[in-house]
């Protein structure tokens, strides 16, 4: 695994500037991460989807995954910047049709999510794109949704990496040599 911090500082100041800390939510003890100011200012919203798009780009990816819900806020933008498709992973039982399935722990519970059986095809490249990088857990679960796909992971980006948490640390026997971009590390 390679990359840590893709961001210049003027761009991580700007998008920090930009992130609210929200106490106790969604449960005591949890410091929340609230990206609502950053994408309600449309110059930071336009850097970090420029950010993202350029990623993938330089990742050569053909297709964007974005991890529910936050994470669909910020790839579907990307990949439309990119001119590349987007493949929404969802919350379990969200998707119609055929899906495969991973279950995963959260920093405060577990969870379940779901992608298409069909979503990718032989030979594409995917880029897994997320908000925050926590413990790990949602985008290891997602890494290996798409590697039964027989899709390849070709990078994962996150706009914020919580450092304390250990999510690089967790990821780095999945990743291997693919590179985890986080914009701003805290």
């Amino acid at each position: 695994m390679t990359s840590t911090e893709a961001a210049s500082s003027e761009l991580r100041d700007l998008l920090l500037s930009r992130i609210r800390d929200v106490a106790d939510y969604p449960q005591p003890g949890v410091m929340f991460k609230d990206i609502t100011p950053l994408l309600a200012d449309p110059v930071a919203f336009n850097a970090l989807v420029d950010a993202l798009a350029g990623l993938c780009t330089r990742h050569a990816a053909t297709k964007i995954v974005g991890l529910e819900a936050r994470g669909f806020i910020l790839a579907a933008p990307a990949a439309a910047r990119a001119r590349l498709g987007f493949v929404p992973v969802r919350k379990a039982g969200k998707l119609p049709g055929p899906t495969l399935a991973q279950g995963y722990a959260l920093e405060y519970g577990t969870a379940e999510i779901e992608v298409h059986a069909d979503a990718f095809g032989p030979g594409d490249r995917v880029i897994v794109i997320d908000d925050v990088l926590a413990t790990g857990g949602t985008a290891e679960a997602a890494l290996d949704l798409v590697g039964r796909t027989g899709a390849s992971v070709v990078g994962v980006a996150v706009l914020l990496e919580l450092e304390a948490l250990g999510g690089r640390e967790r990821l780095a026997p999945v990743l291997k040599d693919v590179p985890l971009d986080a914009l701003v590390v805290v």
